[in-house]
């Protein structure tokens, strides 16, 4: 085996933090990019040989070849919906090598705000040794062009509910899963700065009350802080609007040393508690500070001083949180964490310096075997010629080398967790290559789809949508705290239906010029031809009452989602019959578009 593959994923990341060089780690990296087509061949090779028992690879006639020639001719692409029967076996106790050569221990649940309910997802070791490469990567380069010393970082994470399948496996959140690992939580605490909070907050039982405390916890160790953290930035938004409200009641803990009633969850009271000792002065410069703020503007700098950067997931469906986080955030920088999905990692963020918009990530080599699908687009026209619609034309598989600089394309995925050219069902564009592996910007999920007619909308269509109806929602210094959207086929025609929450009133006239102006921002060739022969209806701008989307976490939550993985789904289908219901029942106001002309 080529020796840019020195060590397995699992060996290389039982290393201690002693042995961990950053320097060195960043020229292993570099090494390994320089061959990365090479590097894929041996790992396809490696996850072949060590899951070629498995009862799915069996069915197709391997016959123990492990090139990828034999392998893309013998296994199909796939998605959720082909291995769904045999992760089923798996969660009701079947112990056979049904996907891998090594028995599942645990399952992972998505966040299920895609399709309306969970989907289970096999875990293994192998995930959680991939998570500490992809970390250990993006915080080597992170880390060398914003150095943070031994301290403590504010991390608003929190553990989901951890279950038993019928088969007698855990199952969680991937999330949960990682965080209940031992040696995936010692690796961290060594290699980066540890959490403020102790572990009963982040394993809590109750959501706000976990919330609340990291936010004590965080002022507790004010001086102490080198960046702040949460797996997605709308926790972070949610975590600093909900500091908004209660920043006075945290100085009086502080000030006299006792947590506040609110906390009643026995063991997040028990080791809050501990750390809690009156401190008037602190409590002071705290007070001073908030008061002293322009609208909440720069309170991350002011609140915790040493702080170098504030580090989430941004991109996807988190852009539309960069403004208020920015806002929060002030002069520190926003960088963006890596990408992957429950499935599995993909790339590493490399560069650091880019602002989350322009984000990249490199695909590691040697922690799957990745292909593309190239999407390129073509004009397709109606049958009476009134209006067009852009398609993606779909083209065979190619390599992880043989992608394009400027081109789109769809992640098919195997890995050691069990996927085998799984399709992913992400867009990604290649924007450039670190040596020879491809640095990707995430575009959008295939699968959220606004559509009526002909028309073909993304979530970033509807981003793109947002963000200019919200400009002129600004004028009157109100702004969009979160929004969803749903094609209404109850009515004849069908229509987009947007629903967006405010920070404040806006009069009907400012609603209804921010609707005209959202139904002109779909600029799909199929949506504008179809609006100007009525083929789709005008597009409704409903307005729900404040605290509507925590709602919908609440419905998430309760269904064994956790916060640290939550995603506001941008479109919600039939399927989400419940999310529905409570954004249909908090509406307070609601205007159609004008005339399509």
């Amino acid at each position: 085996m080529n020796s840019l593959l020195k060590t397995d994923t699992a060996a290389r990341n039982s290393k201690n933090m002693e042995e961990f060089d950053q320097e060195s780690f960043i020229e292993e990296f570099e090494a390994m990019t320089k061959d990365a087509g090479k590097v894929q061949q041996e790992t396809l090779q490696r996850i072949l040989e060590e899951n070629g028992n498995a009862e799915y690879l069996q069915q197709f006639g391997l016959g123990g070849r492990t090139d990828a020639e034999s392998f893309k001719a013998c296994v199909p692409l796939c998605t959720h919906t082909d291995l769904e029967p045999y992760i089923l076996r798996i969660v009701n106790g079947d112990t056979l090598p049904v996907l891998t050569g090594k028995s599942i221990t645990a399952l992972s649940l998505s966040s299920g705000t895609t399709q309306g309910k969970p989907k289970f997802v096999p875990f293994n070791e192998e995930l959680v040794h991939s998570t500490l490469q992809i970390y250990k990567t993006s915080f080597a380069f992170r880390n060398r062009e914003y150095p943070i010393h031994q301290g403590k970082s504010l991390q608003f994470i929190y553990s989901g509910k951890q279950s038993k399948t019928k088969g007698g496996l855990p199952s969680s959140t991937a999330t949960t899963n990682l965080f209940r690992c031992e040696h995936f939580k010692q690796t961290l605490k060594s290699i980066m700065s540890q959490s403020c909070s102790p572990d009963e907050v982040i394993f809590g039982s109750d959501f706000q009350q976990s919330l609340y405390c990291h936010l004590l916890c965080g002022l507790i160790y004010s001086d102490e802080v080198q960046y702040i953290f949460s797996t997605f930035s709308h926790s972070i938004v949610h975590a600093f609007r909900t500091l908004e409200q209660v920043w006075e009641e945290l100085c009086a803990d502080i000030r006299e040393g006792v947590l506040s009633s609110r906390i009643t969850d026995p063991s997040i009271r028990e080791a809050v508690s501990k750390l809690l000792k009156p401190n008037p002065e602190l409590a002071d410069s705290i007070y001073k500070k908030c008061t002293g703020l322009n609208n909440w503007y720069g309170v991350m700098p002011e609140l915790w001083p040493n702080a170098k950067y504030v580090y989430g997931i941004m991109t996807g469906s988190m852009l539309p949180y960069l403004k208020k986080l920015r806002h929060y955030a002030g002069t520190l920088p926003l960088l963006s964490a890596d990408y992957g999905s429950s499935e599995g990692w993909i790339g590493a963020n490399v560069n650091p310096h880019l602002p989350p918009e322009l984000a990249t990530f490199a695909v590691l080599p040697d922690i799957g075997y990745f292909e593309f699908i190239s999407l390129k687009e073509k004009l397709e026209q109606d049958l009476d010629g009134i209006a067009s619609t852009i398609k993606y034309k779909e083209f065979q598989p190619i390599s992880l080398t043989e992608v394009k600089v400027g081109e789109e394309y769809e992640i098919v995925v195997t890995n050691f967790a069990g996927f085998y050219r799984y399709r992913l069902g992400d867009v990604v564009k290649v924007m450039g290559f670190h040596n020879s592996t491809p640095e990707l910007q995430f575009v959008c999920r295939r699968s959220l789809l606004l559509t009526v007619n002909i028309d073909k909308n993304t979530e970033k269509d509807l981003q793109l949508a947002v963000e200019a109806a919200s400009k002129v929602l600004a004028k009157g210094k109100v702004e969009v705290v979160d929004f969803t959207s749903h094609v209404d086929m109850s009515t004849e025609p069908g229509h987009y239906v947007i629903y967006w929450e405010l920070s404040g009133e806006a009069t009907k006239e400012v609603l209804s010029s921010c609707c005209d102006c959202l139904d002109r921002s779909f600029v799909d060739a199929g949506y504008v031809g179809s609006r100007k022969v009525n083929a789709i209806g005008p597009l409704e701008l409903r307005v729900v009452r404040r605290g509507t989307f925590h709602k919908i976490l609440d419905h998430f939550l309760a269904m064994g989602a956790a916060v640290s993985q939550f995603k506001t789904p941008r479109c919600i289908g039939v399927s989400n019959s419940v999310v529905l219901q409570i954004l249909n029942n908090n509406v307070v106001n609601n205007c159609f578009s004008t005339p399509f002309l």
